[in-house]
């Protein structure tokens, strides 16, 4: 108990952001995708875009079980079994060949579940160093992950050109192993503070009601029994599934639209690929942390409503802007920026309406819907994608409108949002 007494808390930020870094390397995804979609590996756009709703899927159920088992086993324990699992997937996928079946079973479920197992804890951990700002700490513990796409995107691609000089199966190779010693520095700070642990001169706010913060602590059964878990949890369908389309087709939407405005297919592909490596990954990693900030101030209802309405209306123009470079890469942004802030405020707002003390098992249920986003983003772009035969711009305008309009419901929804009344608060 006396080296938590003692502990640092910033050294949990530390450790939460080395963890992150290597847990989003998911959103690397798709600067594998072409390379997967050409010899010898030949898979259609579909099943690329299955590796990776299977993965956000595994990611997401085992959460659950990640929250539940950092009750009774130390967390730092925990998030290094899951750098190893992860590790071990990307790893192992480096000898499944041009096996479809090999690669969705290794890097999406069992990566996936890598990622699962380790992404609650900086949370769950965090939260419980910081009460008196935890839309701030929620969104430093989750940079990471927007972050660490940037650096294994570009790793893999422009910048270390790994796929080209050492192929994809040694990518995943290196890969797997990086993830694995990262993850398992990281987790050496991922301590819980010492029973009753209180900021120094910071007092828990008497009542939940208005802006954010309260005194209830619920457990999962009571919380699924609330209306408010299921709004939160449609509403982080609606923000997940927009921002997963795009990190998903971007390449392959960037590359159809510009090619048709006669754009060579080389410097087409060039910018769809900054498109999703710079600007959609830096402002993911900048949205975390600025709409985690920006909800201590305005409250997390509040950011919520504007995250999804300003989603929505991206993604409704989203079509348009990619006939254009410059465009592309603000739309890009923006989703990017919106899609980050779904990770800062969604945790916070598990916190805030459920209570700190559990919040790792009930931020691991809030966040299936995350799972259902991932199935049914990528999947809608890579279906009407495939069922246009490829190069056609036009197959994206649906999977877009539906991603726009359900953002737009989920804000209204936002706007009704209650503090829960509890037997126990």
């Amino acid at each position: 108990m006396s080296e938590q007494r003692v502990m640092n808390r910033w050294l949990v930020v530390l450790g939460a952001i080395l963890t992150q870094l290597c847990l989003g390397a998911i959103y690397a995804w798709s600067v594998f995708t072409p390379t997967l979609k050409a010899d010898p590996y030949n898979f259609t756009a579909a099943q690329t875009q299955w590796v990776f709703s299977v993965g956000l899927a595994s990611f997401a159920l085992v959460m659950i079980l990640a929250g539940r088992m950092q009750a009774k086993f130390p967390p730092r324990n925990v998030a290094a079994l899951g750098g190893i699992i992860l590790g071990l997937g990307y790893a192992a996928a480096s000898f499944m060949g041009t096996s479809f079946i090999g690669h969705l079973i290794c890097i999406g479920l069992v990566g996936g579940a890598g990622i699962g197992m380790a992404y609650v804890v900086p949370i769950a951990v965090g939260v419980k160093w910081f009460p008196d700002r935890k839309g701030m700490l929620t969104g430093l513990a989750v940079a990471g992950f927007g972050f660490g796409a940037l650096a294994w995107v570009k790793l893999a691609g422009t910048w270390g050109n790994l796929i080209e000089t050492c192929g994809i199966a040694n990518v995943f190779l290196y890969y797997g192993i990086a993830f694995a010693v990262i993850v398992v520095i990281g987790s050496i700070w991922m301590v819980n503070p010492p029973e009753g642990y209180k900021p120094a001169g910071w007092e828990p706010p008497a009542s939940a009601a208005g802006k954010s913060g309260g005194s209830i602590d619920v457990t999962s059964s009571e919380m699924l029994a609330t209306p408010q878990f299921f709004l939160l949890w449609f509403m982080f369908i609606a923000g997940a599934m927009a921002g997963l389309m795009v990190i998903g087709c971007i390449k392959l939407f960037g590359i159809d639209a510009l090619r048709s405005t006669g754009m060579e297919e080389e410097v087409a592909s060039g910018c769809a690929g900054t498109a999703m490596a710079v600007f959609f990954a830096l402002a993911n990693g900048l949205g975390r942390i600025g709409w985690g900030i920006a909800s201590d101030k305005l409250g997390r209802k509040a950011s919520l409503f504007l995250m999804l309405l300003t989603q929505g209306v991206v993604m409704l123009l989203f079509y348009q802007m990619g006939f254009h470079v410059w465009l592309l890469y603000l739309g890009a942004a923006l989703i990017g920026f919106n899609f980050g802030g779904n990770f800062a405020l969604f945790p916070a707002a598990t916190a805030d309406y459920f209570g700190s003390k559990h919040v790792g098992p009930n931020y691991g249920w809030v966040f299936t819907a995350y799972g259902v986003g991932g199935i049914a983003g990528p999947l809608l772009g890579g279906y009407f994608q495939d069922a246009a035969k490829g190069g056609d711009p036009t197959a994206w305008i649906t999977p877009f409108m539906i991603a726009g309009i359900a953002c737009l419901v989920a804000a209204a929804l936002a706007l009704v949002l209650r503090v829960p009344k509890h037997h126990n608060s």
